[in-house]
């Protein structure tokens, strides 16, 4: 059997003109397939550190509910001349999460305390009128174990808690 020699020009139409990709636009694509992987990863982490911080505010938003509408349900505690009101904590809290207070000096407390209230002044009062103010702050744990401040407005009355941040406020009336 013969060998069937094709000429020069008939294996250039059939092997076409180019030999291959070169190393350049192999690296190339590489490096377009690398930023776009990046990119994609940059955004799966970003939406999951956000979905992480979404929860987190959630549920100190339904803790700090809860709360207030616990204490909404207890019977009145005027205020003694010695101690503010203080009001009993919800049960089932999650692991991680502390509920707080602030006392009539604007302080971070640990008990859930009722401050005699004057509307007309928004100010803490001197005698309880039968109005008490109650703000809640939720902390919870970060990754390194330190009490972060989860809010969802910032108390802006100069004349109380100077700097605090509030979860959630309501009234508690002697009815």
């Amino acid at each position: 059997m013969k060998k069937l020699r094709l000429n020069s020009r008939v294996r250039r139409v059939l092997e076409g003109r180019s030999r291959g990709l070169t190393f350049i636009e192999v690296l190339l694509a590489i490096a377009i397939l690398g930023v776009i992987s990046i990119a994609f990863m940059s955004a799966l982490s970003t939406s999951s550190n956000v979905l992480i911080l979404a929860d987190e505010r959630t549920t100190a938003e339904s803790l700090s509910r809860r709360q207030m509408e616990y204490v909404k349900s207890q019977s009145y505690s005027p205020e003694t001349m010695v101690t503010d009101p203080i009001y009993q904590k919800i049960d089932g809290i999650p692991e991680g999460y502390s509920l707080w207070s602030v006392d009539i000096n604007g302080e971070k407390v640990e008990q859930i305390t009722g401050i005699p209230w004057d509307s007309e002044n928004n100010k803490p009062a001197d005698m309880d009128n039968g109005l008490q103010k109650i703000s809640l702050v939720v902390t919870h744990k970060d990754k390194y174990n330190q009490d972060k401040v989860i809010y969802t407005f910032i108390n802006d009355n100069p004349y109380w808690a100077d700097g605090v941040e509030i979860t959630l406020e309501g009234y508690k009336v002697d009815r």
